[in-house]
């Protein structure tokens, strides 16, 4: 029998095995998750290791990565495998705006309310009795190690993967638990409470449900959820989707927006791995998802990034050329998601790019930091997903960017966005760019809502089921919209 021998710092450990397996799948098994955004098809070179001994020929997308990637290299007999030490934690949003709730909590003493999203998890935990805010904790979803994306998640679901990505959320939930409660002088059993928001594909995962129904036409969902269901013995209340993709987590973005409360046409936007939008006009809600792929969470870009110590975050035009913000005040090692809107926009500002996405300069913002051309052309794709599906929604419901009193825009990657750079590569329409606010992590907010007004799952069930869900796949109208997008704005 071979032996795969693991070191890490000074760990040290010993994996045996049969066959030819692929190096990803006895890290995994060791427990040392390698990240692979593009799924394991050897496309993103994330999963780039340091490895020696009877391997299998470079494939072709090694040759192209330049180093042996974990989800293409397989073991032929004995070999030795180092891994890097830890990277520096993400910089995860946790926070939101003052809560506006009558307090009527749900059952319990502890609760914790936790947005599973698809790149990272947050818990934040309260005292039913009091309302007050205890502690809160967040993590990186592990189960990007497995995909990026939802398809690529519901794909490895597909392939056998289902319980190990039911166990790898379900762990993290339990680890963010057991963090939160230490901070609080707790113990893991005082919580007897859980809200657990997500997209839809998120909570079918957690819940260990077979997501094959997500994953082909007609894409319509056996379950909405909106229940009780049981975590560790524990309530747990899952909320109300809208459809196969758009889940519970813009529900509860939805409530806490207040924006179904209000007299005025008000648009919502979390911006990520998934764009959802929520157009609430004239009483009626229509909701609609696009696929924008992980660039603007750093991933798949060729020095891309999360929100971690090294990554740059702000670019602005000087008078010397580009200036950069590093996360840390060290020295750069990346760009994450906000960084590279930033960079775009400053590249279109001073023709290093035209509008065409065109690269004809250079894109250097620190030593190794150099977006290359394809990683332009995967933000013009995600902007463009985005964009086509705002425009598509807004034209299904009669309306115009000026009637648009608020633009809400929601998530993580939204509270860091400089909306202006936004506007300039055309994410968002120049005519929302003075209307719009980030609210912070809307979806966990709705969460917390949830579980501290009982009374507020009515409200939330009401809008959720009566609103129209717009489906982008095959729509004539998205499709003519999204080649329009492709292109940046152009400015004289």
């Amino acid at each position: 029998m071979a032996i795969l021998t693991i070191r890490k710092g000074k760990t040290v450990l010993s994996v045996p095995f049969e066959g030819t397996p692929k190096v990803s799948e006895l890290t995994e098994k060791a427990g040392f998750a390698l990240p692979h955004p593009c799924g394991g098809r050897g496309v993103c070179g994330k999963c780039a290791v340091d490895i020696e001994g009877a391997l299998s020929p470079l494939t072709e997308n090694e040759k192209r990565a330049g180093h042996r990637l974990s989800c293409q290299t397989r073991l032929l007999g004995d070999a030795i495998l180092t891994l890097p030490e830890e990277k520096p934690e993400m910089v995860i949003e946790t926070g939101f705006g003052s809560l506006n709730v009558s307090f009527a909590p749900m059952s319990g003493t502890v609760g914790a309310a936790v947005d599973i999203g698809t790149t990272t998890v947050v818990l934040r935990l309260y005292d039913l009795k009091t309302g007050a805010f205890l502690a809160d904790a967040s993590a990186v979803n592990p189960q990007t190690a497995i995909a990026a994306d939802v398809m690529g998640r519901i794909g490895a679901a597909k392939e056998g993967k289902l319980s190990l990505l039911s166990g790898l959320i379900r762990d993290c939930i339990r680890s963010l638990r057991n963090e939160a409660v230490t901070k609080a002088g707790l113990t893991p059993d005082a919580v007897d409470r859980y809200v657990l928001t997500g997209n839809t594909t998120m909570l079918y995962l957690l819940t260990g449900r077979d997501p094959d129904c997500l994953s082909h036409a007609p894409f319509r969902a056996d379950t909405l959820f909106g229940e009780e269901w049981e975590f560790d013995g524990v309530p747990a209340y899952l909320p109300r989707c809208m459809s196969a993709f758009v889940g519970a987590d813009i529900s509860t973005a939805v409530l806490a927006s207040g924006m179904t409360e209000k007299n005025e046409t008000a648009l919502l936007c979390d911006i990520g791995t998934n764009g959802e939008i929520a157009l609430f006009k004239n009483g009626k809600l229509y909701v609609s998802s696009t696929a924008a792929g992980p660039a603007f969470e750093g991933a798949g870009i060729s020095c891309g990034c999360g929100g971690v110590p090294g990554a740059i975050d702000r670019v602005t035009v000087t008078e010397g050329g580009l200036g950069v913000h590093v996360i840390g005040e060290g020295k750069a090692t990346g760009i994450c998601g906000s960084g590279l809107i930033d960079a775009v926009a400053c590249y279109l500002d001073t023709e290093i790019i035209d509008e065409t996405g065109s690269i004809d300069g250079d894109t250097t913002l620190a030593d190794g930091v150099a977006p290359n051309q394809k990683d332009i052309r995967a933000v013009q794709l995600a902007k463009a997903a985005i964009a086509a599906g705002i425009k598509t929604l807004l034209e299904v419901s009669g309306t115009k960017e000026e009637e648009i009193g608020t633009l809400c825009i929601a998530g993580g990657f939204g509270s860091h966005l400089n909306i202006a750079s936004a506007v300039r590569i055309g994410l968002i329409p120049g005519a929302l760019g003075a209307v719009a606010r980030p609210i912070g992590n809307a979806a966990l907010a709705g969460a917390v809502t949830l579980m501290l007004d009982a009374s507020s799952v009515g409200t939330l069930n009401a809008f959720a089921e009566s609103a129209e869900a717009v489906n982008l796949g095959g729509n004539p109208a998205f499709n003519e919209n999204y080649m329009e997008q492709m292109l940046f704005p152009f400015e004289d």
